[in-house]
Order: structure tokens, then sequence, then C-alpha cells
């Protein structure tokens, strides 16, 4: 989907690990390209699929690391903590033990294994782990996770008559009776026992790529990821916090309220809302990197320092702020719209309550980017 590169663009490596999880250790390098300074081609104005051309997922200090011995689930590890796990020591410093316990999936969408996609997810089990974490990926490409939502997720066969499938019913029982396909069910394993869920893509058409879209259709089913008698904040996910990790073709100033691309605030909605939140998931501010075609290395290699720093603490960030349930009339009579003396509260504010409920006024700043101050 993604636009090639142009004529006279230099190649990305192909330094690839056989194993999902991405460059391996010992042959890990920097893959730099050239900036290019040319303006915007129309599909990255207009918001199409772009790529993130070349990436450095390590240091270059990292590709002179000790032989390393495999952990469980494949991915390697430094030497080293085989002699720690033999004296009894633990590899995590004290300082970092706080996290000990804690556990994070992170849901790659990105074909490319040199990608800065790529780059961001090793740049967070990195970081996570060094904090005490336990780390899952989902690598959806290199898994090859089936996006199509179908009669073969539900195993034995529907409930109902044939003519008469309803997926999300289907979907959703099966999961009580425990029929839902293995893909499936391995998806909600990982996401049931994670505390953090790290979404990390390119933005593609102002929405994620399909086969995350596919991801949140068939692992999110009824019951196991929401129900209609417990939305939003009292979802099923409600201790779980959920961020999203993502870059554009298109600079910032493209996605402000004056570009050509429109409010950043709007296009995260029904996301970040619509699918994390209504879910129970606690959103926290997503994580953009504008324009990573355009950017020069050394940029990059900033972004990634400082996505590893913003996550050596991001369990303790404030959320962002949505509406409570208890705002709204949730009866059919009532229409779930705003209770009449909560939107009597409001008549003298300034802006809208949310991006989506904004009441006719002007939408609060920074609503679905940032977690409102005190």
């Amino acid at each position: 989907m993604s636009p090639e590169p142009a004529a006279g663009q230099q190649k990305r490596g192909r330094n690839l690990h056989t194993s999902p999880g991405g460059l391996g250790p010992g042959k890990r390098r920097a893959i730099l390209e050239t900036h290019q300074s040319s303006t915007f081609p129309l599909p990255v104005i207009l918001g199409a699929p772009h790529q993130d051309r070349g990436c450095f997922a390590r240091q270059q200090s990292e590709t002179q690391q000790a032989p390393s011995l495999p952990l469980p689930g494949g991915r390697p590890r430094p030497a080293r903590h085989k002699r720690l796990a033999a004296s009894g020591r633990s590899r995590t410093p004290s300082c970092c033990r706080v996290m000990a316990g804690r556990r994070a999936l992170v849901v790659l969408a990105h074909p490319e294994r040199t990608s800065f996609n790529h780059a961001m997810k090793e740049a967070a089990v990195e970081a996570l782990e060094r904090q005490g974490w336990t780390v899952a990926v989902s690598d959806l490409y290199a898994m090859r996770f089936n996006p199509v939502l179908s009669r073969d997720d539900v195993t034995g066969g529907p409930r109902e008559a044939a003519e008469a499938f309803n997926y999300a019913a289907e979907a959703g029982r099966a999961w009580k009776e425990g029929r839902l396909s293995g893909d499936i069910v391995a998806e909600q394993k990982k996401l049931e026992a994670a505390d953090l869920v790290i979404f990390q893509f390119p933005l593609q058409w102002f929405g994620v790529p399909a086969i995350l879209k596919g991801w949140y259709d068939r692992v999110l089913t009824q019951g196991f990821a929401y129900s209609y008698a417990a939305m939003y904040e009292q979802g099923p996910f409600q201790n779980k916090k959920a961020v999203l990790s993502f870059t554009t073709g298109g600079m910032g100033s493209m996605y402000s309220p004056e570009g050509i691309n429109g409010d950043v605030n709007i296009l995260l909605w029904p996301l970040q809302s619509g699918t994390l939140h209504f879910c129970g998931f606690q959103i926290l501010a997503p994580q953009i990197a504008f324009s990573i075609a355009h950017t020069p290395p050394e940029t990059r290699s900033q972004i990634l320092e400082g996505w590893k720093k913003r996550l050596a603490t991001i369990w303790d960030e404030k959320p962002l702020t949505f509406a409570p349930s208890s705002s709204f009339d949730l009866s059919f009579p009532g229409g779930f719209l705003l209770k009449k003396e909560v939107e009597e509260q409001l008549q003298d504010r300034k802006y809208g309550l949310t991006v989506g409920q904004h009441l006719g006024k002007p939408l609060p700043p920074d609503n679905q980017v940032k977690a409102q101050k005190e």
C-alpha cells in the first residue's frame, strides 16, 4: 500500500534476523538513510500510507554484545544473565524493581524489520525490560495474523440459524464456551495478562493498518473486551492502560486545527475513545513521530531515546480525560444523552466537554494528545 521510494533514494539495509523479534544481537547495526529534503508527494499530503524509511534499532555499541542465550519465547539475552542466574542475583537494578511484576504487550503492525516502527518496538521492549517489566510482542505481519473475521472464528458452528449468523453474538458466545479459534485465544491470553498495551504502527489513510484493524475486530470479542452493560471506564479493561505509538507521512503542522489534514485530536477520537476506552482502557497520551521519512538520522535517534525515557515512568502517567458514564442517561428512553443537569453545568464553559461531546463549542485543546492538568 505504501508508495515506493523515489528514484535515487538510498536502499535500506537487509541485515535481518530470522526471528519475529527483528534484528538479532551481533547483527544489529544503525541503518541510516539520506534525509530527503524534497517537498511532500501528493499521497503524503492527503494522508496516504507512508514508509518510515530506515531506522536504527540499536546503538553502535550493541553490535559488540557478548554471545546470547535464548529466553522463553525465542528472544535472545546477553550471556551475562546466565552468570547472574547462577549466582542467584537479580538482573533488575534495585532502582527499577518497583515495576517488577508488571506485564506489557506490544502489538506491532509493520511488515519491514528495518523500519522505524520496528525500532520503536525494540526500544519499548528494551526500556520496559530494563525497568523490570515482562514484555510480550505480537508482530502481526511476522505472525501472518489473519485480519479477516469469518464463521471459521467460531469452532463447532453457530448456535443460531445459519442464515441469521451474527458475528458479534456468536463470537461472544464462543468466548464463553471456549469455542474461539486458536489464534484469537492466543492473542486474548496475551491481552488478558497485560497491564500496559502499546500499539505500534504507521498511520495509513488516517487510520490503522488493515492487519491491526482486523486484530481489533477478531480479538476484542463481546464479553471478553466489552459489554453494553458496562461501557467505557466501567469496561472489562478498566485496570489496563493503552498507548498509541505511530508514525506519519505528514509533518505535525499538517495535523493541526489549521492544517490540511485536520486536527489530530479528531483523527484519534474514534480509536482512542470508540475502540480502546469503550473496552475500559485508560488511555495514555499518544507517542507520535511525525513525518518520519523526512526526519534526519540524528533526530530519529533523539525520538528513540525520548521514547525510552518516557517508558521508564509511563505507568505513573495520568490518562487522558473522557466524559464519565455517570454524566449520561444510560437508558433507551433517555437516548444515552448527557443528563440535563450536566449540560446546565457546562453552559458557561468556553470549550466543549471532549472532542466527541463538544456541545457545538470549540473543541477542548489537545483533548486526545495530552492529559488534562489538575
